[in-house]
């Protein structure tokens, strides 16, 4: 492979911000030999399969939200997963846990291992962040939104898990009681979560 070539797929990826799928590549005109050759060399780095970065970037703050957020584009990282980014958990996710319009077709990913859960209506739709994590969008539950989540989630996470967040929210300079019980009354859990909420109040 000549330096020309190399160069021009670097730029390519640069223009890109850096990642791209193996698809994209391929109609940008870069040939899977030249791609497998600059992955080798360590000049592309794969992200999950079908995706590439350039090998010059950061390493990945937070890989298995950054390739979720590339292969899920759809989806919402919430419940643990969520609780985690914000801090506001001592849980450690075994799996990214992500939200799905119901209905839709859930993505085989090789990894990392994802629990997926089915949202309709403003349940999906509300209270959804885009944050950028290592130059990919990725959709997140607010902090507000996700603690009311893990109420209404609480038989399959643990109502410990869901008080545990209720209290670390309480202490955050964000802390907002109506945007909160806005999202229990969307929840369905607006009955169930009042009296935690008035107790800490």
């Amino acid at each position: 492979m000549s330096e020309r070539a190399m160069n021009r797929v670097i730029e390519i990826f640069k223009q890109h911000g850096g990642v791209m799928a193996t698809k994209e590549v391929i109609k940008a005109g870069v040939q899977y030999r030249t791609l497998y050759e600059m992955r080798d060399q360590g000049l592309l780095e794969r992200v999950s399969r079908g995706r590439y970065r350039l090998g010059t970037l950061p390493p990945l703050s937070n890989p298995d939200l950054a390739v979720v957020g590339l292969r899920v584009p759809r989806g919402v990282i919430c419940l643990i997963s969520a609780l985690a980014f914000y801090e506001l958990t001592t849980q450690v996710p075994h799996h990214v846990y992500v939200a799905l319009p119901r209905n839709s077709e859930k993505p085989r990913l090789d990894h990392p291992p994802v629990h997926f859960f089915s949202f309709s209506g403003q349940a999906f739709s509300e209270g959804i962040e885009t944050h950028q994590i290592d130059g990919i969008n990725v959709h997140v539950y607010s902090p507000a939104k996700t603690v009311a989540d893990c109420f209404r989630f609480r038989n399959q996470i643990g109502l410990d898990v869901a008080l545990e967040a209720l209290k670390l929210y309480y202490r955050t300079s964000d802390f907002d009681v109506g945007d909160l019980m806005k999202f229990a009354g969307i929840c369905r859990v607006e009955k169930i979560m009042r009296p935690y909420v008035e107790a800490i109040l």
